[in-house]
């Protein structure tokens, strides 16, 4: 058993919400003591450069470049995490050398899992993924060590896309550490960011994990489009709309619903045709029925029917979206406070445990959660 440390997480992934900030102590296995955690918003003007800064990491080829835009984002948003742990440990009252390291993610800008074959896109036309794949996220781990005046993990994917794994989902190992305290098995724990994943939980802690397909990103795009809103907040447009099922129907024909696991989503991997004759309303309703279905359609590849199912993420906030996939499954859908977990700080805690995890040698991704050949550990270390 590896030493207790006290880490906190850093998460803001493949959404444009803004940055959670969790506090967690654990020895990266079976000891987890859960603290406080507090979630800082994006202001819009950094929304707006994330974006900018996304549509320039499509031209990507190495991990290590930033071109254009992307250097001085990632400045700007490698000093929003520093400043999003001051106020952390300012509001909390806790003294940061008490911290033993920090977990960080960074902003997802550019996600291609490996992958050999031919996909389909919704329009019909086939392309290649590259066989090699490739994993950007934003955020300067030696430069928020310096900052912060505490030791970082972060990139955190690299090496299991190094090893021919998808890169993600990295979270299952820690849903799995939870699921100890949940009684009813097996069991789905879904988080529904940008791109929605799930993992799958069985008796014995067998780990099945994949993105399930859209999350949030495609519906929040939509709004702010069409009514200048962030989200579809509680999921009100949507409830007020028509989901228009032709439209839906050709949605779910696009390739990756095929594939088996593993398998893992860029937040902008769909396009979404039909929507110009949608009012609101019925776009919202059509959007919202695409993820739940898509989270439906998951179980055809679990080993066994979920008992239950947790959703964390933002995507539990959305009452529309939640009766949308308690309607498509067999057993209970539950938010994540229902079970005692906190569904804005689940993922920033992942990101804690991660790190502890890297630091301890332990694995972090393994073959049945993104397809890597053999567990492994990953992640780099900047010293204070």
């Amino acid at each position: 058993m590896g030493k207790v440390m006290r880490a906190l997480g850093l998460m803001s992934g493949t959404s444009l919400d803004g940055i959670d900030v969790a506090l967690i102590a654990t020895d990266g296995e079976n000891s987890l003591d859960r603290g406080p955690s507090l979630t800082v918003p994006y202001k819009d003007e950094m929304r707006a450069r994330l974006r900018a800064a996304i549509s320039a990491a499509g031209k990507l080829t190495q991990r290590f470049e930033r071109p254009g835009c992307l250097a001085e984002v990632e400045r700007e948003l490698t000093e929003a995490h520093a400043l999003a742990i001051a106020t952390f440990l300012k509001e909390r009252g806790i003294n940061k050398a008490t911290i033993d390291v920090i977990g960080f993610h960074g902003q997802t800008v550019l996600h291609k899992a490996p992958s050999a074959h031919v996909q389909t896109t919704l329009e019909g036309v086939p392309y290649d993924e590259a066989e090699l794949g490739l994993t950007v996220q934003l955020g300067d781990g030696p430069s928020l060590a310096k900052m912060t005046g505490i030791d970082v993990v972060y990139d955190m994917r690299a090496a299991d896309v190094a090893e021919g794994g998808q890169g993600a989902p990295l979270v299952p190992v820690y849903h799995r550490a939870l699921a100890a305290r949940v009684p009813m098995k097996p069991l789905a724990i879904v988080n529904i960011g940008g791109v929605a994943n799930v993992t799958w939980i069985g008796r014995d802690g067998k780990l099945v994990a994949f993105d399930t397909g859209p999350g949030n990103a495609l519906l929040d795009d939509w709004m702010e489009k069409l009514t200048g809103a962030r989200y579809d907040m509680g999921g009100q447009t949507a409830a007020r709309g028509r989901v228009e099922d032709d439209v839906l129907r050709e949605w779910m024909l696009h390739g990756y619903f095929q594939q088996s696991p593993p398998k893992s989503l860029d937040r902008n991997a769909f396009t979404v045709p039909h929507m110009e004759n949608l009012s609101a309303e019925d776009g919202a309703a059509t959007l919202t029925a695409f993820t739940a279905h898509t989270i439906a359609r998951s179980r055809e590849h679990m080993p066994g029917e979920p008992a239950l199912w947790i959703i964390t993420g933002g995507g539990r906030k959305n009452a529309t979206l939640m009766g949308m996939i308690a309607s498509k499954v067999e057993n209970a859908v539950v938010p994540a406070e229902a079970v005692g977990l906190s569904g804005d700080a689940l993922e920033a805690e992942a990101w804690a445990y991660l790190a502890v995890r890297s630091l301890h040698g332990l694995p972090l991704t393994f073959p049945g959660t993104t397809g890597v050949s053999k567990p492994m550990t990953g992640g780099v270390w900047a010293k204070a």
